[in-house]
């Protein structure tokens, strides 16, 4: 069997795709090798998408699946070890076959950097998150610890300013490395600490996160807090199709403005692209373009 199009990856962009062409009556498969949903999974509450005024990631990332599965997309679990360019014709390798399709479409995600210290995993999306746009709001009047001085932690630390009652920013560099003038704003707000030269050993608590233990050059210092974000990068899930040399030099997927990499017949959508802005509405958006110009890619092919 040669698919229209086969969808690696099962988050908001990945899901929304394959709603969108089994709507348009294309043969479409989805590959997912975990849990799906994507980044919305780890997300202990989403307030900020549209029509739903709250909801945990996890009741999201299931409709979403129940959505797609109800339209009758059919979902491998399996892993994508390789996609094969061949012309008109590409293959995706799993762990237990090789599937042939007109079309691929790449919508893996990213997974956030890890500082790899005790306690990290255990309040993951329970104290410790990701994304302060999706989860400020929980930390209300509350003390919280931004951890990074990029672009993603100072502009984050920014918004929090008006929602939490204390922000400590941990840099482990003698300085910020985000835009001169969001630095010159947080360092105006009053609710902000910025300790510089630290990195973060270990989060503190037992049923609940109580906050982190820092090293600076003086020493060790524990600093109390509700909940912690993190921005020390993201790791986009592209080594699979680092042979195509469709990736920017941190591994993320460059695309034109339909969505389709310099390789023809394959187009990426979502938080694995080189793109400003990850949230799930625009990975959402993302798919949805996607779809369309992958059906015009393929009206194409038949002319």
């Amino acid at each position: 069997m040669i698919y229209d199009v086969l969808i690696i990856g099962s988050g908001p962009a990945g899901m929304t795709a394959a709603i969108y062409a089994k709507r348009a009556n294309l043969n479409v498969m989805m590959f997912e090798k975990g849990a799906p949903g994507g980044q919305i999974v780890n997300t202990f509450e989403v307030e900020n998408y549209p029509g739903f005024k709250k909801l945990s990631g996890y009741e999201l990332a299931t409709n979403m699946f129940e959505h797609v599965l109800e339209l009758g997309v059919p979902v491998t679990f399996e892993e994508v070890k390789n996609v094969i360019d061949l012309g008109k014709i590409k293959e995706v390798h799993t762990e237990n076959g090789i599937y042939q399709t007109k079309t691929v479409l790449i919508a893996t995600g990213v997974v956030p950097r890890s500082l790899g210290v005790p306690n990290e995993d255990k309040f993951q999306a329970n104290g410790i998150s990701w994304c302060a746009i999706c989860d400020g709001p929980l930390y209300k009047d509350k003390k919280v610890i931004v951890v990074g001085g990029g672009n993603s932690a100072v502009e984050e630390s920014l918004f929090l300013t008006n929602i939490a009652t204390h922000i400590t920013v941990v840099q482990n560099l003698d300085h910020l490395t985000a835009d001169p003038k969001a630095v010159e704003l947080l360092k105006q707000a009053k609710n902000v600490d910025i300790i510089y030269n630290a990195e973060v050993k270990e989060f503190l608590g037992d049923a609940q996160l109580e906050g982190a233990r820092i090293q600076t050059k003086e020493g060790f210092k524990d600093i109390q807090a509700d909940g912690v974000f993190e921005y020390i990068g993201l790791v986009p899930i592209t080594t699979f199709v680092s042979d195509l040399n469709i990736t920017n030099s941190m591994g993320y997927v460059e695309v034109s403005d339909t969505f389709e990499t310099k390789v023809p017949g394959i187009f990426s959508a979502g938080d694995c692209n080189v793109k400003k802005i990850r949230q799930i509405v625009t990975a959402v958006s993302d798919g949805a373009i996607a779809t369309q110009n992958i059906i015009k890619y393929l009206e194409n092919q038949h002319e």
